[in-house]
Order: C-alpha cells, then sequence, then structure tokens
C-alpha cells in the first residue's frame, strides 16, 4: 500500500493559524473503559483530563538507582563496501538513557544517528558491544522477541509522517492495536485518548490529505504512543516543518515524557531540539560524545 506523505508543510498557511501550544494536561494512560463511556474531548487548548492508572503510577522510592531502559555499551557497527573494504558507522558508543527524558542526538546527514537508533531498536545488531532494552540483552532474544518487544515497549516517529492516505486519523493511530489484535471498542477508545492527547480529537475522521503538515506529524506522535510505549525512537521529527510547527511537536515531546513518564530518543538537526532535551550528545564520524545546549 502507498504510503502518503504530508501535503503541507507549514501550520502557517491555514486558515484557522497557527499551531499554538497546548496547556497543560494530565499523564496519558492506556484505555480502561468501554468507548461508549469515554468523554467527549473538550475543545482546544484545554487537554481532557486522565485519570492516572496503575502503569503511570511512580515507582515507590527507594535506596536503590533504578535501572536504565537503555544500556549500549561500547556499540561498534561495521558495513562491508564493494572490494573487500568496511566502513565504520559507529564507534564505541556507550549511552545509558533513564525514564521520563528526552535525549537529543544531533549530527550531520551520514554521521550515525540512524544506525544507531536501528541498533537500539534491535533492527540491526552490533558489530561489537552490547545494548540492552529494559534490562533484557538484544544479543540473547530472538527475531520473534525482538518483534514482540517492538511491537509493546517502542514507539517510532520518522520525519515524513508515513499516514495511509485513505485512513482517516484514527484508522491510522489505531494501526499498531491491529498488528497486536486488540478489540475493536479498545482500539477505539485508546485512538481517540491518544488524538486528545495530541490536540487533534475533533479532527479524527479526517483524512492525512484533510490535514496540515504539523497535524499529519502530530497524528503520528499519537500513533506512536497508542499502545503506550516505554520508548519512543524519533528519527528527524521536525526535519519536514517549518520552525514554529517544529518547536510545538517538540514542547508536546517534552510534556509527554515528563507527565507520562516515556522517553524519548531524538535524532536531530534542529537546534531547538536541544533547548527541549534534558540530555545531548552530539554524533560524528560515529563516535558519540556529551554535548552542550
Amino acid at each position: 500500500m502507498q504510503w502518503g506523505t504530508p501535503q503541507s508543510q507549514n501550520d502557517g498557511n491555514r486558515s484557522d493559524g497557527p499551531y499554538q501550544p497546548y496547556q497543560p494536561y494530565q499523564p496519558y494512560q492506556p484505555y480502561q473503559r468501554p468507548a461508549e463511556d469515554i468523554d467527549t474531548a473538550p475543545v482546544m487548548p484545554a487537554m481532557p483530563s486522565m485519570p492516572n492508572p496503575p502503569a503511570m503510577q511512580a515507582a515507590p522510592a527507594t535506596s536503590a538507582s533504578p535501572k536504565p531502559l537503555l544500556l549500549a555499551q561500547d556499540v561498534v557497527k561495521q558495513f562491508k563496501v564493494g572490494g573487500g573494504g568496511t566502513v565504520t558507522a559507529l564507534r564505541h558508543v556507550t549511552l545509558t538513557v533513564g525514564e521520563g527524558r528526552i535525549v537529543a542526538i544531533r549530527g550531520r546527514s551520514g554521521a550515525g544517528k540512524t544506525t544507531l537508533l536501528n541498533i537500539i531498536a534491535g533492527l540491526d545488531s552490533p558489530t561489537s558491544g552490547h545494548v540492552a532494552l529494559f534490562g533484557r540483552d538484544l544479543a540473547t532474544l530472538s527475531e520473534r522477541k525482538r518483534t514482540e518487544l517492538r511491537r509493546h515497549d517502542l514507539g517510532f516517529v520518522f520525519q515524513a509522517a508515513h499516514l495511509n492516505p485513505v485512513l482517516t486519523a484514527r484508522e491510522n493511530v489505531e494501526v499498531p492495536l491491529r498488528l497486536a489484535r486488540t478489540a475493536r471498542k479498545e482500539r477505539e477508545g485508546r485512538s481517540h485518548e491518544a488524538l486528545a492527547l495530541v490536540g487533534l480529537a475533533e479532527r479524527e475522521k479526517h483524512r492525512p490529505p484533510e490535514l496540515s503538515g504539523g497535524e499529519q506529524q502530530r497524528v503520528a506522535i499519537a500513533r506512536a504512543l497508542v499502545h503506550a510505549p516505554r520508548i519512543v525512537l524519533a528519527d528527524e521529527p521536525t526535519g519536514n516543518l517549518d520552525s514554529h510547527t517544529g518547536l510545538a511537536i517538540l514542547d508536546l515531546m517534552r510534556r509527554v515524557a515528563h507527565r507520562a513518564g516515556i522517553t524519548f530518543i531524538v535524532t536531530t538537526h534542529d537546534p531547538q531540539a536541544s533547548q527541549m532535551a534534558d540530555e545531548v550528545y552530539d554524533i560524528s564520524d560515529g563516535v558519540l560524545t556529551p554535548g552542550q545546549r
């Protein structure tokens, strides 16, 4: 099926004006009620109030430090090229990421950003080194187990929204739940709540060509959040957006990370991402180093 691409890259060109940052909202949480009992979403800019479920409750304080969600140690990735040579994409990368953080990884094209995300997601394997997600060494997992981990615990946002143009916003958001064989009523309820979280509850029946570029990217973020992942990997999520809309998308990610405890690892060229991030790293020629805002 052919994926659509954003029809407009500038929310400011829409007749209803540029997208504005949202008012504070309560943490997102998995759907718990029958679809027919869901309250009507409030008119923006107010965000819907959602109760805090057990899965989103803060963990009891303990004397021990919490385990990191992601631990990459001394990761090296090499690719073979013609003539028997090799290209080193990652050079001894070490990265530790905790819960509810926004981590920005800056670097030019070809620096190794996407390669690193692919290895973190278990889509590719390092030549040497180790990557552990949620305390599980990816090298010890079968491909089936890695797929299950991505389906349940990871969300993905890309530079292009990659929405299906013939599906409505809500139907696009439902895709991960369909893959998980979630019941219809639960799918509808959770997708509605995810769209409300990003401020698009009233546009859930619109198709991508009827949405601006910024709105399409917000649908993509709702799709990444609908199954309540622990980590969202975002590869250049503001690359196709103007600076104002890009800032709004980054602000949305920051709010979700801090309110719901979901971690975002964001690769970017956007200097605004550094200001929104809790931690900043630079990557150049495959070498990852701590960065400055």
